[in-house]
């Protein structure tokens, strides 16, 4: 019971940050562009801590360390990897300008609309398992949406939504996380091997977004001394974040 409540309240929370995107209108692009590298170098570290320290590790404490978690996790890869090149969908973590320029706004709702089914699928599974491991999902994932709609609301923009449009459509995409949930937790109570599959599934998603998205876009940016350290000092807390939250399991 309270598995429900706890995901359906974290999904929820998810899918308000859609709304994040009305700061792009007040904020001045370059100046959000600068935040958002650190946004993102946090974020990262968020992705790769709650993969490494709470979704792995607990993995193997339900079904050991076999061949089967290999797969899982590769599996998660692949699904992330086939989202982003079928439906062209990419997560863009800088507003649109005229060095930064997108197009297929269409394309990018749908693509976000299955983004966040999984994301809802993941923050479900792992409230299945526990309610601390639930939270460091739901955190990880927060961390990771804040940069990623602003990106979206920039792409809409470009592609000839107005700007109450774009809100509108972003957050109806984003509750598509509210059915992820519910097709956790239905999955979850039918199923008694849906479970260890999610988790290293939730694994695999994580990594490949931090390592195949997140860290290439911080790498284009100029690689100045004091701008690359603040960087990965934003990595290093997103991981201390994932590794403080132990203290609630």
């Amino acid at each position: 019971m309270f598995e429900w409540l706890f995901a359906l309240t974290s999904v929820l929370i998810v899918s308000a940050i859609s709304l994040i995107g009305v700061l792009a209108l007040w904020v001045n692009t370059k100046k959000l562009g600068k935040i958002l590298l650190y946004l993102v170098s946090f974020s990262a570290g968020s992705l790769l801590g709650d993969a490494f320290i709470h979704l792995i590790p607990e993995s193997v404490e339900e079904g050991g360390l076999g061949l089967s978690m290999s797969i899982y996790i590769i599996f998660g890869i692949l699904v992330s990897f086939s989202v982003e090149r079928f439906l062209q969908w990419r997560h863009c973590h800088i507003p649109t300008s005229s060095e930064h320029i997108h197009s297929f706004a269409y394309m990018n709702l749908f693509g976000d609309a299955v983004h966040n089914l999984i994301d809802g699928l993941i923050i479900g599974g792992s409230y299945l398992v526990s309610i601390p491991l639930g939270v460091a999902t739901t955190l990880a994932v927060i961390f990771h949406e804040i940069p990623q709609e602003l990106g979206d609301f920039g792409v809409l923009i470009y592609g000839g939504f107005s700007k109450r449009k774009a809100l509108w459509y972003n957050l109806l995409t984003a509750l598509t996380a509210i059915l992820g949930v519910l097709v956790a937790i239905a999955l979850g109570s039918i199923l008694v091997g849906f479970i260890p599959l999610v988790i290293p599934f939730a694994a695999g998603n994580f990594i490949y977004i931090a390592g195949s998205d997140l860290i290439p876009e911080i790498q284009k940016d100029d690689p100045e001394p004091k701008k690359s350290a603040l960087q990965v000092i934003a990595i290093v807390l997103g991981v201390v974040t994932m590794l403080a939250l132990i203290l609630l399991e």
